[in-house]
């Protein structure tokens, strides 16, 4: 793995606190991508969320990885957006804790124009915390 380039306001559209991805580490246009996301302590959601035990919400991690999907899809077509369509078998395996950094691992499985359909994993030090199929419909 490379230290790949960060992800600013120009490749993903989403703009401070839902920037949910901090770097690119791989991609293959059009197929895959591999990307982080360092959890910090400092991230607003853990000022409210289980406080004395922080733990990431399931919800951020599957936006995560829906974005991580969507950088795929944003070379596709200027101005449109990947919209999350629908979440398939997502599986919550361990928590997702200040410190922890997040390696999302998105390959495009089937393509139905508009419609993209990834398989998606999040790990932890190479153990998976989280899996799921998303769809994601690119519109104008």
């Amino acid at each position: 793995m490379t230290d790949g380039y960060p992800c600013s306001a120009a490749i993903l559209p989403h703009s401070y606190p839902f920037v949910l991805i901090d770097r690119i580490i791989e991609r293959e246009a059009g197929k895959r991508i591999v990307c982080l996301k360092n959890v910090t302590f400092n991230e607003e959601f853990f000022q409210g969320h289980f406080r004395d035990n922080p733990v990431m919400p399931g919800a951020l991690i599957i936006e995560a990885m829906a974005q991580a999907s969507g950088l795929i899809m944003g070379s596709e077509q200027q101005g449109a957006a990947a919209l999350l369509s629908r979440v398939n078998d997502a599986r919550f395996k361990m928590p997702v804790r200040p410190g922890d950094q997040l390696v999302i691992n998105s390959e495009v499985i089937q393509k139905f124009p508009p419609l993209h359909v990834f398989k998606v994993t999040a790990q932890v030090q190479d153990v998976i915390v989280a899996e799921a199929e998303i769809t994601l419909a690119l519109v104008s």
